[in-house]
């Protein structure tokens, strides 16, 4: 939740710049930039996927062909580590292509999961190693897969474990790019960790089978301290402060028990990713030091939420808010 109190937009890796040179740019940036809008360099703009492929969600028929430029590319290096690309270059790339290099394993990726991926980028006219990013943990948060996004044209149909080279043709901006991603693994949009004993005297929290929580509220006065406990505990990256976070998160005012506008992801159906140092304090003491998979029960005084107050319907202001945050993903700041 912003400190402002409005609704939070939901951008996952959704900006509205568009690729530049990908020297020019760290390797994660260039990657969030890429996957955000390729036509920026030539390739397969987001809305040209075909109607009837975007409608149904179909990634299968959304997936970009293999061709001359893309099967010509050779990968050595074990498919989820860094890899090296072989081809002769200047390599011509007339358009968006892709070739899976290395079947994974499982249920081809639906259209709306989240993913994890990594990736390694080289010059098509040079041969030159860009970078790679997403080897490490925590260089990339998971990402939203679906028909019309170059993401889905990439790796749409492929199955977790799969790596995938997609060459993407030059444009005003610079040279023409080969990529080689490596899917990791879909990753749950709720919370995965180990339950735990929930703390007395809090709200209690149910969950639906698809993870979306129910929050019961006592009939007692709230706390006089921010609380936080810890309901799930996850086995990823320990977040630290300035990471950017991809979240679920439902709130509710311990005043009535009701929920409140922009405090819902589960009902808005697409997590939210922002920085950890942009939210109430409360919110961002939950989400420090705890870890990817985790889901957090937060207790929300007023001095860190919406500041003191007389209790309204307009405003957050003066309420004691309670949180179910669940942390799908953690993000640590790029050095420049």
């Amino acid at each position: 939740m912003g400190e402002d109190g409005a609704s939070p937009s939901p951008q996952i890796l959704e900006v509205s710049v568009r690729l530049r040179p990908l020297a020019t740019l760290s390797i994660a940036a260039a990657a969030v930039v890429l996957l955000a809008g390729c036509s920026g360099a030539g390739g397969v703009p987001a809305d040209s996927a075909s109607p009837s492929a975007s409608a149904a969600g179909d990634l299968c028929a959304a997936a970009a062909p293999s061709g001359a430029a893309s099967d010509a590319v050779t990968v050595d290096g074990a498919p989820g580590t860094e890899s090296t690309a072989g081809f002769t270059f200047p390599l011509d790339i007339p358009e968006l292509q892709r070739t899976v290099v290395s079947e994974g394993s499982g249920d081809p990726v639906q259209s709306g999961q989240l993913i994890s991926y990594a990736l390694s980028a080289f010059n098509a006219d040079t041969g030159e190693k860009l970078g790679a990013v997403g080897y490490a943990e925590s260089e990339i948060l998971p990402a939203p897969i679906t028909a019309d996004s170059p993401l889905g044209q990439v790796i749409g149909c492929a199955t977790p474990g799969s790596r995938v080279v997609a060459t993407f043709p030059a444009s005003e901006n610079g040279p023409g790019e080969v990529y080689v991603f490596d899917f990791l693994e879909i990753v749950p949009d709720a919370a995965w960790g180990e339950p735990q004993t929930p703390e007395a005297g809090l709200p209690t929290v149910t969950l639906a089978d698809d993870g979306t929580p129910t929050i019961e509220v006592p009939k007692t006065d709230p706390p006089t301290s921010t609380e936080v406990s810890t309901l799930k505990k996850g086995d990823g990256a320990v977040v630290a402060s300035g990471d950017q976070v991809l979240i679920q998160f439902r709130g509710a005012r311990w005043s009535s028990g009701e929920l409140f506008d922009g405090g819902d992801t589960w009902a808005s159906g697409t997590p939210y990713t922002g920085a950890t140092t942009g939210f109430v304090p409360g919110f961002t003491k939950a989400l420090e030091g705890q870890t990817v998979g985790s889901q957090v029960l937060v207790v929300i005084t007023p001095a860190d939420g919406y500041g003191e107050g007389e209790i309204n319907d307009t405003d957050l202001k003066g309420d004691t808010l309670v949180f179910v945050i669940d942390i799908l993903g953690a993000q640590h700041p790029q050095a420049q």
